[in-house]
């Protein structure tokens, strides 16, 4: 099979389930294959610990060799991570503000994305690279502290800092992370304003704690901000860039940091449905709009290329792409609050995930599929 055989909604929809943004990454991936598998011009991404190093050559055409990725076979695991890099603070360490995981069992059939807290109480190994010796504490700590670049205290690595992030959700799921992406909150912003907003059911009434409904943000003022907010009614809603970005970030809401979790899966099925539906994969200029766009918002990393695992992953249905929200619960209260545990429910799916027993599962805790 030639690589411009697969249809071009099977590409998009194949790599929207490997690459995240916040959220997006599944959008935003989508249009790194394309492009890498158009024609000869580089992408944007980057391997682990070298964010601005150019990826591996793209593969040629060819009538009688195998597609990319035809090796792979599964299981796969792929960690989507959403950051705060908070650009205009000199030295700001990236933090993950959504930290999404995409399991494909054996066989590529099938599917499952689910999000684990970002105040989720972890064990963070020791990691000698950024002089960090350790500790329990939240997950999205994983990626500051693993960013650090001894001697350079204003310098901080993305791609670093997902390296302890990888090592700290292996840990803790029991999953060999195979590749993953990471987009920045401005990388979220461009990418859906590249692709005209995206429509989505909004399914409780959200006040915005960041933004003005003129999309400026609310004044800072002490224990917190001031002003009129941007609220988000319940319904069927058109969200540009700004909105989107500023919906997947509201954890102070009823249902917290699930909610939020739950928002941004529904966001990510909503962006994959608008390019499916709307066959922008067969418009390069809308492709060359969007991957200027992003620019070097998005990091890929992994030991496959990001075109490999694309084409691998061509034969997953999209009624097989099963969403997951994980229960939870605080550990300690007031001014003990430690941080996040998930439930038992919660971590049993984990269990049974890696035991190749998910729909079953799933079947008898129907609750945890997200309804998008």
């Amino acid at each position: 099979m030639v690589l411009g055989s697969m249809a071009p909604r099977r590409r998009w929809l194949l790599l929207g389930l490997t690459a995240l943004a916040v959220v997006a990454l599944v959008t935003a991936g989508a249009v790194v294959v394309t492009r890498l598998t158009g024609d000869s011009t580089p992408d944007r991404s980057a391997p682990a610990g070298s964010p601005s190093a150019p990826p591996a050559g793209t593969p040629s055409a060819s009538p009688t060799g195998p597609p990319p990725g035809a090796g792979i076979t599964g299981p796969l695991n792929l960690l989507l991570v959403g950051v705060d890099t908070r650009v205009s603070v000199p030295g700001w360490e990236p933090h993950a503000d959504a930290v999404l995981v995409l399991h494909v069992p054996k066989g590529l059939g099938r599917a499952y994305l689910f999000s684990l807290p970002r105040d989720l109480l972890v064990d963070i190994p020791a990691f000698p690279k950024a002089d960090y010796a350790g500790g329990k504490t939240k997950l999205t700590h994983a990626m500051s502290f693993g960013s650090r670049v001894p001697g350079k205290p204003k310098q901080p690595s993305t791609a670093q800092g997902y390296e302890l992030l990888r090592s700290t959700v292996s840990g803790y799921t029991g999953l060999r992370i195979d590749a993953g992406a990471v987009l920045t909150f401005t990388g979220f912003d461009r990418l859906v304003t590249a692709l005209g907003g995206v429509d989505v059911y909004i399914d409780q009434r959200v006040a915005s704690l960041h933004r003005r409904p003129d999309g400026k943000y609310r004044e800072s003022v002490p224990g917190g901000y001031t002003g009129p907010q941007m609220v988000y009614e319940k319904g069927e809603r058109h969200l540009n860039g700004w909105q989107a970005l500023d919906y997947s970030r509201q954890r102070y809401i009823t249902g917290g940091d699930y909610a939020r979790q739950r928002h941004q899966q529904q966001l990510i099925r909503a962006l994959t449905r608008k390019i499916l539906d709307e066959g922008l994969a067969r418009q390069p200029e809308r492709i060359d709009q969007v991957v200027a766009a992003l620019g070097d918002t998005l990091i890929y990393v992994g030991g496959r290329r990001i075109v490999d695992l694309a084409y691998a992953l061509g034969g997953v249905p999209e009624d097989r792409f099963v969403a997951v929200g994980l229960p939870g619960s605080g550990v300690g209260k007031g001014s003990a609050y430690r941080g996040e545990q998930l439930t038992s429910v919660g971590k049993k799916f984990i269990t049974e995930l890696r035991a190749g027993r998910a729909d079953a599962y799933l079947s008898a805790n129907p609750t945890l599929r997200i309804k998008t």
